[in-house]
């Protein structure tokens, strides 16, 4: 099971390593079509969302490479395939600014998390992003340690 947070939300899925990867610069949240299987596969707390990504082509929105595994409940026939292709619902127009900042910009569709918001609805907390290189990932391994670092000696100072 997953945790609640405190707005209500309980997490399944979480991407740690796509803050360290990107550049997040906005972030948008999708609804999942899925099917009963892997809804129920979620709601036991089972999914993994770290090597997947999001694409525009066909007019929508597509998870690609998520994990969510086969529901042990359910009989053989009634499974889904634990890695393929979930559309994500969002509106018309911002379908539209997604897939022009992917297209021109060179940017990137990285999912962040995937939960259940308190009506139950599972949702996909996504984020246009851009790649950070190697120096820009040193820099912030250097901010964040001088923060931390910073931070201890004002506890100890006073």
């Amino acid at each position: 099971m997953a945790a609640k947070k405190e707005d209500g939300r309980r997490v399944v899925a979480e991407n740690r390593q796509a803050r360290h990867e990107y550049f997040l610069t906005e972030t948008y949240e999708a609804g999942l079509l899925l099917t009963g299987t892997e809804v129920k596969a979620l709601r036991k707390g089972q999914a993994n969302i770290a090597e997947s990504y999001a694409s525009a082509e066909d007019g929508g929105l597509w998870l690609v490479n998520a994990y969510i595994p086969e529901y042990q409940g359910a009989g053989r026939f009634f499974q889904h395939e634990p890695r393929r292709r979930r559309r994500l619902l969002m509106h018309a127009k911002e379908i539209h600014k997604i897939a022009i900042a992917v297209d021109r910009q060179g940017m990137t569709l990285v999912p962040l998390e995937l939960y259940f918001n308190e009506r139950g609805i599972a949702k996909l907390k996504l984020a246009l992003a851009q790649g950070k290189k190697l120096h820009d990932k040193r820099e912030t391994a250097k901010k964040r340690d001088w923060n931390r670092e910073k931070a201890r000696i004002m506890r100890d100072k006073g």
